[in-house]
């Protein structure tokens, strides 16, 4: 039987899980989403793609991530970031301690005002946490200094973060997410995702909406062409003549 905390004990201890459970936690720091148009749409396309690569999964863009509870000034932002097996239900803000497991994956979308603190001070904390990979991508490749690779993908081993390694596939410079079985290359402006099992790459939001876009202008026009078919059939059987007047009196 476990010996019963001393009274004052017990209080202070009654008295500080109050505490914890009163404390509030923000679910904006206050910053922008994005310092630029490149950076926005690498994350929202991002993360619309990885929705749709990872369907029953947990997939948020700029969202608050609290690891400590009790403690509402240690938090971090990640510009997109993939929880594997909590579901879709939307959520305010990352709280680790309720999730029961930081994030899976994460990545950061470089910007001038950011890119230091995403390359040095990020990865400590983002190891601290236990986050399994995270991954770096600049847009336009003018924000990283120069000779740092554009897309890169680390995975944390012993503590520390290592680089994944990048391959040749059909010719373009590609970098596996392990805990995604995703294969990510650079697209332009944005990042494209592989399905590793079927092989085939996600389709970018634009492309989705074209694609829809493309079959309902095909749609519209065969319904065209057959209303202007039966317009013709029936102006054909117009101009016949009726074959019931052809039958002559005997």
């Amino acid at each position: 039987m476990p010996t019963p905390l001393p009274a004052a004990a017990a209080t202070a201890s009654n008295l500080h899980a109050a505490q914890v459970e009163d404390v509030f936690y923000p679910s904006s720091d206050g910053r922008p989403m994005a310092e630029n148009m490149w950076q926005a749409e690498a994350i929202m396309d991002g993360a619309g793609d990885l929705r749709d690569a990872r369907p029953k999964d947990l997939v948020a863009a700029d969202i608050l991530m609290y690891p400590e509870e009790g403690n509402n000034r240690n938090f971090i932002a990640p510009d997109v970031l993939v929880a594997l097996g909590l579901g879709t239900r939307k959520r305010s803000s990352y709280f680790v301690w309720k999730e029961g497991k930081p994030p899976d994956w994460v990545l950061e979308v470089a910007s001038p005002g950011t890119q230091l603190e995403d390359r040095r001070d990020k990865p400590c904390r983002y190891a601290k946490i236990g986050v399994p990979e995270y991954w770096l991508f600049d847009p336009k490749g003018d924000v990283y200094p120069r000779g740092t690779p554009r897309l890169q993908g680390f995975k944390l081993v012993d503590g520390e973060y290592q680089p994944l390694e990048s391959r040749l596939v059909d010719g373009e410079r590609t970098i596996r997410s392990e805990v995604l079985c995703l294969d990510v290359r650079i697209d332009g402006e944005l990042l494209r995702f592989r399905d590793v099992a079927t092989g085939r790459d996600i389709p970018h939001r634009a492309e989705i909406k074209a694609a829809a876009e493309r079959a309902e202008a095909e749609a519209e026009q065969r319904r065209t062409a057959e209303a202007r078919v039966a317009e013709l059939e029936a102006a054909l059987r117009r101009s016949r003549p009726d074959d019931s007047r052809l039958v002559q009196e005997p």
